[in-house]
């Protein structure tokens, strides 16, 4: 689950596409794995630490929100406890973020403590209400 993951090769074919906004869906443990709170203490440590990182690459937090229930689908694997879009101007502007030293070495261990699952997907706007930029 940890920047290791980070699918490279793919975020590059999107890199000449212009904006982006990440879907980030997240499992909480109970208890953050360091011992320091619960899963979502730890969630809120990396938040505090991220946003300015985000900030500084002209991005910005669009939304957040608890995940309540699954409406249509399949139940199993698909119990998320919560929802953050996060918009970027460019790909490469995620990419320098979730590549660089300061968010592996300062940001990183709180997301991994607190989250028992995080998937990050990368979308691109077809329609939005969303006045962004």
């Amino acid at each position: 689950m940890g920047v290791d993951l980070l699918n490279i090769k793919g975020l590059k074919e999107l890199e000449h596409q212009g904006q982006v906004v990440m879907m980030n869906l997240m499992r909480f443990h109970a208890r953050s794995l360091d011992g320091d709170g619960s899963g979502w203490d730890a969630y809120l440590r990396y938040s505090a630490l991220t946003v300015p990182m985000i900030k500084a690459r002209g991005g910005t937090l669009l939304w957040t929100g608890d995940a309540k229930a699954v409406a249509l689908g399949e139940q199993d694997g698909n119990q998320w406890d919560y929802v953050a879009l996060v918009y970027y101007p460019t790909v490469a502007d995620f990419i320098d973020m979730m590549t660089s030293s300061d968010y592996e070495n300062r940001c990183d261990p709180h997301r991994r403590n607190g989250c028992a699952e995080h998937v990050i997907i990368a979308t691109a706007e077809a329609y939005s209400k969303f006045k962004i930029g």
